[in-house]
């Protein structure tokens, strides 16, 4: 049997999957029954030697409540931003709307100085 080449978008695609998955909290076997694929399927998407279906991608986002470009494009610097989404998240609604007010006040003065 032939050895399949693995094409580096195939890699860099994989490894974020992988990643994603490790952050999640899912082994291959898991994840692989959640999306409705093979354990194997899976190691080879990791290991970059396939690729996804856009329905087994937009599957996989669902069930790692990532976006599709964290897992095409990787984590492009944003960490910061879904920590700060995350924080606010937890706020009781009445700490968030104080936030929420200084935020809008602060982008505001933003636009007012340029």
């Amino acid at each position: 049997m032939p050895m399949r080449e693995k094409k580096e978008i195939n890699v860099q695609v994989g490894r974020q999957i992988r990643k994603a998955r490790e952050d999640a909290g899912l082994t291959q076997e898991r994840f692989a029954e959640l999306i409705g694929i093979s354990p194997q399927n899976v190691s080879c998407v990791e290991r970059g030697l396939a690729g996804v279906s856009l329905t087994v991608l937009r599957r996989m986002c669902e069930i790692l409540h990532v976006s599709s470009d964290t897992l095409l494009m990787g984590d492009l610097g944003n960490n910061d931003v879904d920590v700060i989404a995350e924080r606010l998240r937890q706020l009781p609604p009445e700490q968030f709307r104080v936030v929420q007010e200084v935020i809008n006040r602060l982008l505001e003065l933003t636009n007012l100085s340029q």
